[in-house]
């Protein structure tokens, strides 16, 4: 009886040091320091500052995304022609493009087959546009080869 009360209590002792309380009331503190300064943001109507500048669009061309998991994704012209396929060298981002695509027109109930616009814009960035369900992504500071593998298919 005497082992399992020694073990008890040590059991006891070293919970309370894994994580000492001060830790646990910065945590909190943080926490609650961030939702104010979201309430605070929200509540007087600051502008949005970490949006990209407004930059017109010079060059567009229509594509569709095809393909699965498996196989790969194809990216085809507007006439049905193979621009690229995610499987060619440097160009697995084209995959990610197409699992963000298709799972916002899976939530949205839209067409899986509706073509995107592929844009450059005046600034010289890439975006993918999908019109059908609003969403679209700047192709920023994803990496020069990812953003190299949908910037050739408009060039």
């Amino acid at each position: 009886m005497a082992v399992t009360n020694s073990l008890a209590t040590q059991m006891k002792h070293r919970d309370r040091d894994m994580v000492p309380a001060v830790l646990v009331k910065a945590m909190f503190g943080l926490m609650f320091a961030a939702v104010a300064l979201v309430g605070y943001a929200s509540y007087t109507d600051r502008p949005v500052t970490a949006v990209p500048p407004h930059s017109d669009i010079v060059t567009e061309r229509a594509i569709s995304l095809i393909g699965d998991r498996s196989n790969g994704v194809q990216v085809l012209a507007a006439d049905g022609t193979q621009l690229a396929h995610s499987t060619d060298a440097k160009s697995g981002f084209i995959d990610v493009i197409w699992t963000a695509v298709s799972r916002e027109r899976t939530v949205k109930g839209a067409s899986l087959d509706a073509p995107l616009r592929l844009v450059r814009r005046e600034n010289g960035h890439v975006a993918v546009i999908d019109d059908t369900t609003g969403w679209k992504i700047e192709l920023i500071g994803y990496g020069q080869d990812n953003v190299a593998a949908f910037a050739k298919l408009i060039d």
